[in-house]
Formats: C-alpha cells, sequence, structure tokens
C-alpha cells in the first residue's frame, strides 16, 4: 500500500497549493476547493490502478516514470478516452498543469464535448494554469458541464463561481444552495462557509434574530389526511412539512418533522425552520408547501409515500389548508 499512501500524500499536498493563491479571497471559496481537490484524489486513488497491487521494498515505482509510462502508451493508443483523463489527473497532482490542460482537451474532443465531469476537469486544469484567474473560456466550460449534468457537484460548484465572476450572484447562490442540498453533503464546516457565501449574494445578513422576529416571518397551515391515507398509514410514520421554491425545489426553504399521531395538526412554518441560515422563508413571495408521510422516516421521497401539496400563490387564506391525499408509486 506505500505506492498509495504516495499518491495520498500528493493529493494533501496538491489541495494545499491549489488554496493558497485563493486564502486572500473568499473563505468560502477556499474551503469549497479542499473538497474539490481531494475528490480529485480520490478519482486518481481508484482509477490509476488497482489498490490491491503488491507493494515493498523495490516495488514502489516512481511515480514521474508512471505518469510518463502512460503518455507514452497513449502516444500508441490516442483514442483511450479513459486513459487520456487518468493523465490529465496524474499530470494535476504533479503540478504539471500544462499537461494537464493538453490531456483533458483530448478527452473532451474524443468524447465530444458531451462529458460534464470532462469539461470541469479542464476548467480546473486551465484554472491552475493560470494562475486561479477565472476567463470567459473556463466560465463557458463550467456552463457547459451544468448544462449537461445540472446535479454534478464540481459543475453546480465552478458554475456557481462562474456566475458570481459575471455578476450574476443570485444564479451563484441558486447554484450553490443546490450544491448544499445534494449528495454527497459538504461537512459542517464547508456548509458554513458556503452559507455565509450564498447569504452575502443574496444580500442577507446570518446573524440570528429574537426568536419574536423569526416566529412573525411564517406561513400558518393545517394539515391533515385523507380518509384513505388515514386508513392505508401507521400512526407512528413521520411527516415532513416543508416550504420549497416552486423554481428550484431543492434544497427546501424550511422544515418541520412531525409524527403521524398528531395529525391533524395546526402548525407554522417560520425562518427559524429555515434549512440555510440566511435563506429566509419571509424572503420568497411565493412557495409550495408540502406535507409528505414517510413510511420509511426517510426524508427523501419513497414509493408507498402519501403526500399533499399547495401552493400559497393558489389560497388567499391567512391559514393554508394541506390535505395529504396522494400516494407516490
Amino acid at each position: 500500500m506505500t505506492m498509495w499512501l504516495i499518491f495520498a500524500v500528493m493529493a494533501a499536498v496538491a489541495a494545499v497549493f491549489v488554496i493558497l493563491p485563493l486564502m486572500r479571497g473568499s473563505r468560502a471559496l477556499s474551503a469549497a476547493l479542499v473538497v474539490a481537490s481531494l475528490g480529485l484524489a480520490a478519482g486518481l486513488y481508484w482509477q490509476v490502478g488497482s489498490p490491491g497491487t503488491p507493494s515493498g521494498a523495490g516495488q514502489v515505482p516512481d511515480i514521474a516514470d508512471m505518469v510518463a509510462g502512460l503518455a507514452e502508451r497513449l502516444e500508441a493508443r490516442p483514442d483511450d478516452v479513459q486513459g487520456w483523463k487518468m493523465l490529465g489527473r496524474s499530470y494535476m497532482q504533479l503540478g504539471n498543469y500544462g499537461g494537464a490542460v493538453e490531456a483533458f482537451s483530448k478527452a473532451v474532443e474524443l468524447e465530444s464535448g458531451q462529458d460534464a465531469q470532462a469539461l470541469v476537469s479542464l476548467g480546473e486544469a486551465h484554472l491552475s494554469n493560470n494562475n486561479q484567474q477565472m476567463t470567459p473560456r473556463e466560465i463557458a466550460l463550467f456552463e457547459n458541464a451544468i448544462t449537461i449534468d445540472p446535479e454534478l457537484p464540481a459543475a453546480l460548484f465552478w458554475s456557481g463561481i462562474g456566475a458570481a465572476t459575471r455578476g450574476e450572484v443570485l444564479l451563484a447562490a441558486d447554484r450553490w444552495e443546490k450544491l448544499l442540498g445534494g449528495e454527497p453533503a459538504p461537512n459542517p464546516e464547508v456548509r458554513q462557509l458556503l452559507t455565509q457565501k450564498i447569504a452575502e449574494w443574496r444580500g442577507v445578513s446570518v446573524a440570528e434574530t429574537t426568536p419574536e422576529a423569526v416566529a412573525a416571518n411564517g406561513i400558518d397551515l393545517n394539515v391533515r389526511l385523507s380518509d384513505a391515507a388515514r386508513t392505508a398509514l401507521p400512526d407512528e410514520a413521520s411527516v415532513f412539512v416543508i416550504a420549497r421554491d416552486p423554481r428550484q425545489p431543492v434544497p427546501p426553504i424550511a422544515v418541520q418533522r412531525r409524527m403521524l399521531s398528531e395529525l391533524p395538526a395546526s402548525l407554522t412554518l417560520s425562518d427559524r425552520d429555515a434549512m440555510i441560515p440566511g435563506r429566509n422563508l419571509s424572503a420568497f413571495a411565493e412557495v409550495e408547501i408540502v406535507a409528505r408521510v414517510s413510511v420509511t422516516g426517510e426524508p427523501t421521497q419513497q414509493p408507498g409515500d402519501w403526500f399533499g401539496v399547495v401552493s400559497t400563490a393558489e389560497q388567499d387564506d391567512d391559514v393554508l389548508d394541506v390535505v395529504i391525499d396522494e400516494k407516490v408509486q
């Protein structure tokens, strides 16, 4: 395993050198770059070869020689897309950013620019080769990537920065909020830093307000079950009451969790229920309210769950009536 330990150390060092030029700017960007760099390391670990390769004295090859050997093999097999991607990742770890640009460019060309991760990798290589300067070239690569795969975390992250660079800070906030709501979830420290940047882009404060002020910015609800749902569901099931943006349902704006045995119930969703600090319910002119009974207890929708949906645009009453009457098939 000595060989793989070397790669891990290289990855850690690479992460530091990628981040250092940005430490004078956004802390949120710096923290997220740690994640991105370590993600590259994980890809290198699993794709350069088998972790089961024998190791020991005399069996650890020189890493530069390994990469040179891969480059030589690709001269004889120029259509090997995965080989070019592996070479690009290897060059990134070695700090040969110009070589990484060439390798990822080959991969993108062979795939006609249809692989989102390859586009992101090429954009990252250009950034590293250009002292982390975001130019229209990188922005275009990240925009193409998110168009192909709107759920790709790296595409959400970098296209968010690209949007902010060109002054579209609300679009940047939308993309980073979607990143925070996806999988895998960022660790708490990174989440906090990203959240702070989102709040800055949206022009809101993440400072805590008084409980009275927070509670005042709420939506009053009556949540109840249809007869069919009541008959089909166990009392110990969980109920998630969610406020979401109709244009961007993930992540939710605010959430409360109740038990089915509590229904029917009157409750209020407010800013204190916010999923992301600074992304307050009171800031949205229109939201959808979803009440969902989870038969598994999972917060994500599963077959067999029951739900009800109502929009604040559809009901003008002071108290919204949400009836759980549809089953997830």
